[in-house]
Order: structure tokens, then sequence, then C-alpha cells
């Protein structure tokens, strides 16, 4: 039975409180299309992508309005190009970037992700070249999202992989410098990456899933916060419980629209991703929430245990909300993306350090920060390495999304504008790591691995 109460909580929340679905994502298997020649290979890629996903816009605009719920994104992700294109040379990989730069357009939505190599222990000439296209094929194109997953627990960590990205993530800001260095905000290195992420950058259709599938990504940092704001001085058992009621809710929200969106177009519902996803809007931050908790600004100490908290309630009031929680779901802490965050960064109390040692807690990793551009490609390398090795030794998703401010230094800034934001330049440890990251091979997995 409807509760007028629960109604009228809920428009509060999309009226004040930034709730929203951040984005509804088709994800889309390409494997019916590899083989041939490349013009028919990306023909048949742009004709696969346009057909499935033809009413996609329209029903999310529909559900929006019937529902009175924004939704924000409407996304499509892909099988992983570099087995969809296994046996192309370079110019035939750029070719299918263009082709799914077109279908995006096409389709009127914003991102496509699957531009993606899989190489957590080693990798096949058709990833190597794809990898070494990604520079050219995000600075050509304006929606495609790349990722490269370069870890995992099982595997371990590929350090050839490593170090080449250091060098892509380089390049491809390079490339970009005209734009605000936007292509190197479209890529992502992980650690065990989920095959039903919808949010982008790292967002592509597992192997594992089938023809077509809906995953929907629900956020609502306001809506944490505010609940939080209401209970000052509770202890924190009582502060997870009022985090996992308002989860459950933000979950539910969810599960409707996923179900409806899965009915209209015709294609199975996956999962729900509850990610805590912020803007760079006032009362929309992750980092007010774990300031709102009693941390006197983001960064400093007990922040860490904050996040901590924060998470592992939101993933336990979405488990009870759905049995389809899926994809990242927690919290996430990109830099750029948060107002919160940005004014932390640039008050000095968040630092590069810090917010690794966030990302052993929370739900991805070093996400959307700024760099000065004179960083060599060796510490991004080395960077990354250490992220990954949180994901490996911990058995969860970890990722790098890091912007090489090409031609700034710390204390200036990047404007992406949107959901992307403001990225202030932060100060970065430089000291040399050449010798280790020259040294290539595999960085064994750990002992906890072994568990057949």
């Amino acid at each position: 039975m409807l509760n007028t109460n629960d109604i009228l909580e809920t428009v509060r929340m999309i009226e004040t409180e930034h709730l929203d679905i951040r984005t509804v994502t088709m994800g889309i298997s390409l494997l019916r299309c590899a083989g041939g020649d490349p013009a028919g290979l990306a023909d048949r890629i742009y004709d696969t992508v346009t057909t499935r996903a033809e009413h996609l816009v329209r029903v999310g605009e529909e559900l929006e309005r019937e529902y009175g719920i924004p939704i924000v994104n409407k996304r499509v992700s892909v099988t992983p190009i570099s087995l969809v294109g296994a046996g192309q040379d370079a110019e035939g990989f750029l070719r299918i970037a263009r082709a799914l730069d077109r279908a995006a357009d096409t389709l009127g939505i914003n991102f496509i992700g699957g531009y993606t190599a899989l190489v957590p222990k080693g990798a096949t000439e058709s990833e190597r070249t794809l990898i070494d296209t990604i520079p050219e094929a995000l600075s050509s194109t304006e929606r495609v999202c790349a990722s490269v997953n370069a870890a995992t627990t099982k595997a371990g960590l590929n350090m050839d992989a490593v170090a080449r990205m250091g060098q892509i993530i380089r390049r491809t800001a390079e490339l970009t410098r005209d734009r605000q260095c936007i292509g190197a905000a479209k890529l992502v290195v992980f650690a065990n990456a989920p095959e039903d992420n919808p949010f982008m950058a790292g967002a592509f259709h597992g192997v594992g899933e089938g023809d077509c599938v809906i995953n929907v990504g629900v956020s609502g940092p306001g809506v944490v916060c505010a609940a939080i704001e209401k209970c000052p001085d509770a202890p924190f058992e009582e502060l997870a419980e009022v985090i996992k009621k308002t989860a459950f809710k933000i979950t539910r929200m969810g599960q409707l629209i996923a179900g409806e969106a899965s009915k209209r177009l015709g294609v199975p519902f996956g999962i729900v991703d509850l990610s805590l996803a912020p803007t760079p809007a006032v009362g929309d931050s992750v980092a007010r929430i774990l300031e709102a908790m009693g941390v006197g600004c983001c960064g400093g100490c007990g922040t860490t245990a904050a996040l901590a908290l924060l998470n592992d309630a939101v993933k336990k009031g979405g488990v009870m909300a759905s049995s389809r929680v899926g994809g990242l779901s927690g919290a996430f802490i990109p830099v750029s993306e948060d107002e919160g965050m940005i004014a932390a960064a640039k008050s000095g109390c968040l630092t590069v350090e810090k917010l690794e040692a966030m990302t052993a807690v929370c739900s991805v990793g070093l996400d959307m920060i700024a760099i000065p551009g004179d960083t060599s490609a060796a510490v991004i390398s080395a960077l990354i390495a250490d992220e990954l090795s949180i994901g490996v030794a911990n058995t969860k998703t970890t990722a790098v999304r890091v912007i090489p401010a090409i031609g700034k230094k710390e204390g200036e800034s990047l404007s992406f504008g949107g959901l992307l934001g403001d990225a202030p330049v932060m100060r970065i440890n430089r000291a040399d790591p050449d010798r280790f990251i020259s040294r290539g091979g595999l960085i064994p997995a750990p002992i906890h691995s072994l568990k057949n």
C-alpha cells in the first residue's frame, strides 16, 4: 500500500537533496559482429548498437516524465573491443572507435564504453594494438570511453601493461591539451574490473553477460548527508542504521526504474548499482557526508574510518532492497566531480596520498585527479601500480583515472564542465620510480588467491 509520507519524502529527496538515477546503461554484446574486413566489422558494430539501443533515450525520457525521477544519463556499454576486433591492425581498431562514436551520436547518448582490453596476466598482439591506439581513439572521438583491466586478485598485476598505461595516459592528455586534457578523463585502469558496471569511463559488457541487458546506476549523496545531519550526536551504530535505511529507499527507486526500463525495452534487467556518485553541485557531495559525520575536513584524520562506515552501510542497505545489486555499489570519491572534495583539495587538507588510503575502503579508487602536466609516465605508472595493488591484495575493485594537466602546475585547475566538474591540479610525489617500473613482468597473485 502506498504511504503518503513515503511519497512526500521521495519528492523532497528529488527536489532538495539531488536524488536521481545517475544512469540507465544498456549493455550490448558485439561478439556476433566479430570477423571480416575492417569496414564491414565497423558497420556491423554501428548497426548492432543503434538497433539494440534505438529506443533507449525515448524510454528513459518517458520514465522521467511518468515517475518524476531525473535520469541524468542514458548510456551504452559494449563487449571489450579487443575481443571483438581480434586480428585488426591499428587502423581497424580506430575505425571501430569512430563507428562507436557515430552510434552514440545517432542515439543521443552521452558516453559509450567498451574500448577495452582485459590484460591482467598478459596481452595478445591485438590487445597491445588496441592499447596503443587509445590516445588517438579518445582524442578523435567525443563519446567513446576506454578502460584496461591490468590486474586481478587471481592473476596478479601485469606490470608490463601498467608501465605502458603510464605512457598512454600521458599521450592521451597531450593529444587533448586544447580541450582541458579531456581524453584522460575518459580512460580508466582497473584491478578486478566488474563486468556489469553501468558507470563510465569503466563500463563494458562482460563476456559472461547475455546479448543485451539493462543496468541502472543510482546516486544520492545529498539524501544520505541530509539524513546524517538530522542525528548529529548519534553513536556510530545508530548512524550506520540511518545510512542503511536511506540506502534501502534509494535502491528501491532504482529497482523500480530498472524494472520498467527492462520491460519497455524488451531487454533483461541486469543489476542496480547503488553508488553514491557525487556531482559538482552544492549539496551532492560524498566529502560533505564525511564532514557531517564529524570529520573536520575531508582528508583529515578520521576520514578513512568515516568512509569505511559509509561504504559498508550503503552496501548493506542496498542488498536488503534488491537481489540484483551489482556493479560497484558504495561510495565514489572522484575529486573533480565532488564540490566538497574540490574544496578540500584546494585547501591542502586532501592529498593524493590520503586519497590512496581512502581507496582501500571505497568503491573504486583514485578518480578524476589532475596532476602537474610535467609528471613523468613512470610516476603515473607507479601510481597505478600502487592503487591496483590495493585492489589485488584486498580482493576488491580499484581503479585509476588520473589526468596529467599538460602545461599546468600545482595550484592551477582543469575545467571540464557538466558532471565532470573542475579538477584542481594536486601535488604528487615525483621521486623517480623508473627502475621499479622498468623491471616489467608480473607481480604474483597474493597467497589468499589460492582458494580452490
